[in-house]
């Protein structure tokens, strides 16, 4: 595991190319909370490398994978990486290249630009208490043939599941909760993505104190 690079560093080697780059350089945008409480897309990993400095990345899975054309058999290597900063944002991104390091790079940057806010909180009849050490509430994700939940645990239960599992949730934030999986779990990419969707689903979901608000 490593620690992204970002802070002042990053603001003097990077040369915006849209327009949420510019504000981010020119100070119009100075956290992280702003881009996604804006609707604003990032189309830049720089602009992450800024907003969220202490960011650490983790490879889960690194495979071969093979393709055959009209000049022969032609192998490339497949990354898939998480990102978070252990306090709130995750993403997870995946990467193809000749060479294992191009690919873990490209998906690093795929995953930047996939970072999202996860909420978090007590959602555990056992617990009750108020802090944000699980997830709100039950929720599910899928991708391809694998469907994930992720249930509220109370505190001290630490995070039950697969290794790349835990993996996403706990740069995401997240220190106690349970899971459950269905389907081709071996798949890693399917896995890795189900489980990014599940976090996601965090804010498609309503709760009485959003229709309060």
């Amino acid at each position: 595991m490593s620690k992204g690079g970002g802070g002042e560093e990053g603001r003097e080697v990077f040369t915006p190319k849209t327009a949420l780059g510019r504000m981010v350089i020119e100070g119009t945008i100075t956290s992280i909370d702003e881009v996604f409480e804006e609707g604003l897309r990032i189309r830049e990993p720089e602009i992450v490398d800024i907003l969220l400095p202490n960011l650490e990345e983790e490879v889960l899975d690194i495979n071969l994978v093979q393709k055959q054309t009209d000049a022969g058999e032609r192998s490339k290597f497949k990354a898939i990486v998480v990102v978070g900063n252990r306090d709130g944002y995750v993403g997870v991104g995946g990467g193809k290249a000749r060479q294992v390091r191009e690919a873990i790079n490209k998906a690093i940057i795929d995953a930047k630009l996939n970072v999202i806010p996860v909420r978090r909180g007590c959602g555990s009849w056992d617990c009750r208490c108020s802090e944000k050490h699980s997830i709100p509430f039950r929720v599910q994700g899928k991708c391809g043939s694998v469907k994930i939940t992720l249930i509220p645990a109370s505190k001290g239960t630490s995070i039950v599941g697969a290794s790349l599992v835990k993996a996403i949730l706990s740069l995401a934030g997240i220190k106690d909760c349970w899971t459950r999986t269905r389907g081709q779990t071996k798949n890693a990419h399917s896995l890795a993505f189900a489980t990014y969707s599940a976090l996601k689903n965090l804010h498609a979901i309503l709760t009485p104190a959003d229709w309060a608000s």
